[in-house]
């Protein structure tokens, strides 16, 4: 059997543009592309934090060091700059790989600067 789970994710970034009128994707700063393992034209699911839209697209590089998260064609009606998004990209893996599997968590600050990396989410308390 094969099951899906989290390959990797880049959390609480900040919409820095909303391209309606640009062909489609999601622009993401290539440092942070590279950082947590997202491909070049990958599927990509976007939660947006601020206003509870969820939605999915692809991923492509924007330069490097610009903290550009750009929100691009039809997709650009679920998000405004300054909004705070969770990008992720999953995989599918046996059972064997599941057990060993760890994802790459890339979080940031309000201007998509990388502040740490993870590969594990701390359970949550109650």
């Amino acid at each position: 059997m094969h099951i899906t789970l989290l390959k990797a994710k880049i959390h609480r970034a900040s919409v820095t543009h909303a391209e309606l009128h640009y062909e489609g994707s999601c622009a993401i700063d290539s440092r942070l592309l590279d950082i947590s393992g997202i491909r070049d034209n990958e599927r990509i699911e976007i939660y947006n934090v601020s206003n509870g839209a969820r939605f999915a697209t692809y991923a492509i590089r924007a330069e490097a060091g610009s903290g550009i998260i750009s929100v691009n064609g039809a997709a650009a009606h679920h998000a405004e700059p300054g909004d705070l998004v969770i990008i992720c990209a999953y995989g599918m893996c046996d059972e064997a790989e599941a057990a060993k599997h760890k994802p790459t968590l890339v979080y940031v600050d309000r201007d998509n600067r990388l502040t740490h990396t993870n590969h594990s989410i701390p359970a949550q308390a109650a």
